[in-house]
Parts: C-alpha cells; structure tokens; sequence
C-alpha cells in the first residue's frame, strides 16, 4: 500500500508548485461522496473531489445537470468531516455561477462555510475567466475544469473526446491558459488527445490533473466508483479498473442471503447470550 505523509495536510497552495518538471511527484486525486469512503482514502492521496458526477454515480441520472447546490453541499459536509489529509475540492454545479459573480461567490461561499470544502471546482474556460477571478479575490481556491465539461455534455450532443482539430485544440490551450491568468490554481482537463495534455501541462505554470488526457499531465483523476470496478457497463478507455468489488458485493450479499434463508446467520457466536 503506497501512502503520503498523513501529517502534512495538503491546500491549494501545496498542490500548485506540484509540476512535474519541477520534480514533483505527481499529484493523485479521486472522487468521494461519503464520509465512511473519504475516511478509507485520505491518507493515499493529495486530493479529494467532491464531484457533481454523484449525479450520475449516486442519484442514478443520465448527467450531472439537474444536481443542485443542496445536494454539493450535503456530500462535501460528509466527505469533509472525514478528511484530514487530503485537500478537499467541491465542483460547482450546473447554473450555480454562470449566471454571474453575485450567484458564484454566494454559492462558493456555501460550499466553504457549510460543506467544508477548501476550493471550488468550475467547468470552463475564457468565459467563466472574469468569474474565477472574483472568487480567487474574495479569498476561495479555484480549479479550472477545460476540454470535455459534462456540464456541456448536450452542447457536444454526448461524451466525446474534445480537441480533435487543430482550431479545437488552441482553443482548449487558449481557454486554460485563460484559467491560469485568472489565478485557478490548477487545472483539470478531460477527455482531450494525449499531446494536447502534454502541450498545456507545458505550457502552464500551474499543475494540469487529467482525465483522460494522457500520461504527461502533472496528476490524474479518476471517478472511484469506476477505478474499484463498482460500475461494470460504464468503461470508458481512460478508465482502468483497479479492482472488481462489484462482483465481491454481489457475492457477499448472496452469501448473506442464502444464510439467512437457511437459518445459519445469526449463529450463537453473532448473538448475545
């Protein structure tokens, strides 16, 4: 078991001069939704993601875009309270900041004051710029979020990768080196050709995490239900299954059921004499 230093708590200062070229290692980062899977992570990685993905991997919804601040709110309080370690980013949910700086700071805010978040994470490039500017103003970590945004997903018509033309490609640079000016600081990019992440992870300054962006970004994300193998008919290629426990869960509960059937659990030793 690889484990980080449990006593070095890690913030968005920490993990903005995590740039590989400058001898870092790199930075792991996974999805949370709970408190009881937080508590199991938080000393083998640099940084929790409390995503709005529990959308699809929690309440079972086709995309993240009906997931509301309530419910970011609610899972980051969950995950917070069980991370000491680990640096703790809540994503900012669909139409939670693009309607402008009043809506964003507000929103942000709620997610630091009642979720425990210690950053926000905002999909976006050169247009949200202005906002991420007024949240790293007033004080709250930003980590941009360029190339394929979920919360997109119907402008792209579907999950698809993004930055397949040249034209595409400056575009998504152009839009995290946006992010970069206005003080995220790092940057997630999903779903993008590998060279494309190398290109940007060189060209910024900040550390680039990806998903799905190849091998030369600064970090790596994964969602945990993908890498524990708890969703089988959801394998996108980026993602690698480190384990299979959908199949361990299905067996231990088909274990417990046909004991209980058969009267064998509770035997005397799980039971109070």
């Amino acid at each position: 078991m690889s484990a980080v230093n449990p006593h070095k708590k890690e913030t968005a200062a920490s993990i903005r001069v995590r740039k590989v070229r400058a001898g870092a290692n790199r930075i792991v980062a996974i999805t949370a939704y709970d408190y009881t899977f937080a508590r199991l992570i938080d000393e083998l990685v640099d940084l929790v993601l409390v995503g709005d993905s529990l959308g699809m991997v929690i309440q079972g919804k086709p995309n993240t875009l009906s997931v509301k601040i309530e419910d970011m709110v609610y899972h980051t309080r969950a995950v917070s309270e069980a991370v000491t370690h680990a640096h703790v980013v809540a994503d900012m949910p669909f139409m939670s900041y693009q309607s402008g700086f009043e809506d964003a700071v507000r929103n942000a805010g709620r997610l630091m004051a009642d979720g425990g978040a210690e950053a926000v994470k905002l999909e976006g490039g050169i247009s949200i710029a202005p906002i991420v500017e007024r949240l790293v103003d007033v004080g709250i970590p930003v980590l941009g979020h360029v190339g394929l945004t979920p919360q997109s997903v119907n402008a792209y018509g579907g999950y698809k990768v993004q930055g397949k033309t040249e034209k595409a490609q400056q575009a998504i640079l152009q839009d995290a080196l946006a992010l970069e000016d206005a003080g995220a600081y790092a940057v997630v990019l999903e779903a993008i050709p590998a060279p494309l992440g190398k290109q940007i992870t060189e060209r910024l300054s900040i550390p680039t995490i990806g998903i799905g962006a190849g091998a030369d970004c600064d970090g790596q994300v994964l969602v945990s239900q993908d890498l524990l193998g708890l969703n089988p008919e959801f394998q996108p290629r980026f993602v690698k299954a480190y384990a299979q426990l959908g199949q361990m869960v299905r067996s231990a509960v088909s274990d417990y059921a046909t004991e209980v059937r058969g009267g064998r659990f509770p035997d005397p030793e799980h039971s109070f004499s």
